[in-house]
């Protein structure tokens, strides 16, 4: 099995893309010394190399696109859950990572779902459950070789809540025009029941 690690430049450290790479991207990180030399390189021979490399590579790959969406809500004790999801990419070699105020977490991602499209393409999806706060920082970070950089997508509550605002709202207009209209209805019965038909006699002359 080969060995796919990236260096990520943003976070400072390696990350692997199966489980032998895993194991090895975490040993060079716990090693200073070799980081520090990598870092130099990311200078010295990475930056200026991409732009040549990125022309022979850049008609055979497909950058992904990324949505961040609330998939649950929090519910007392439950906390909610969001989902990263990067669809229609290529090649499949692709991380997610989440930060919660610009550190990485780990320990709850609840899943990760690779999948093939079955048209040469890939979606990935990644959970994260969290507790709401008003002041916390999400982001979702994707890698992937057709882009130059990392690319960082927040989550931005704010949106959510004054969508699901908009929502009550509306809700709340409509059940208030249901009762106007059952109101009327209960009247207009009580009025009629309350009439009473007087008989027209017509007397020949």
């Amino acid at each position: 099995m080969a060995l796919e690690i990236m260096y990520n430049s943003t976070l400072g450290k390696f990350n692997g893309f199966n489980e032998a790479a895993m194991k090895t991207a975490e040993n060079w990180n716990q090693n200073v010394h070799f980081s520090e030399q990598m870092k130099a390189q990311v200078d010295a021979y990475c930056k200026p190399n991409a732009q040549f490399l990125e022309t022979n590579v850049h008609d055979k790959v497909v950058q992904p696109k990324v949505k961040l969406n609330l998939v649950k809500q929090a519910e007392g004790k439950h906390p909610a859950k969001l989902m990263c999801s990067a669809y229609d990419f290529y090649p499949n070699i692709i991380k997610l990572t989440w930060l919660r105020d610009g550190k990485p977490a780990t320990s709850d991602v609840t899943s990760i779902m690779e999948m093939a499209d079955g048209d040469w393409y890939y979606q990935i999806h990644s959970e994260l459950e969290y507790t709401p706060k008003y002041t916390e920082k999400i982001s979702c970070i994707v890698e992937h070789p057709s882009m130059y950089r990392p690319m960082i997508y927040d989550w931005n509550a704010s949106a959510f809540e004054s969508d699901r605002n908009k929502i009550a709202i509306g809700a709340s207009g409509l059940v208030l025009g249901i009762v106007i209209a059952a109101a009327g209805l209960i009247y207009h019965k009580k009025k009629s029941a309350g009439r009473m038909l007087v008989p027209h006699v017509q007397y020949d002359n």
